[in-house]
């Protein structure tokens, strides 16, 4: 009863820590678009890393699942 709502998810610890990877890849995403300059690089950065982080390691974090 204790732990109902990681029994209905199924997340395990791995998933949270994938979970926080994931949050703290879109937050350097934002950094390096506010910062960014005019360089192209920069502004090529920022849209790469938030895709990573939105569609790659959300998904992976949600749908992981230990063997």
């Amino acid at each position: 009863m204790k732990n109902k709502i990681y029994d209905r998810l199924n997340l395990s610890t791995i998933n949270f820590i994938l979970l926080a990877v994931a949050i703290a890849v879109i937050i350097i995403g934002y950094i390096v678009m506010k910062y960014a300059g005019d360089d192209l690089g920069d502004k090529t950065l920022s849209p790469i890393i938030l895709t990573i982080g939105y569609v790659v390691l959300i998904p992976l974090a949600l749908f992981y699942k230990k063997k």
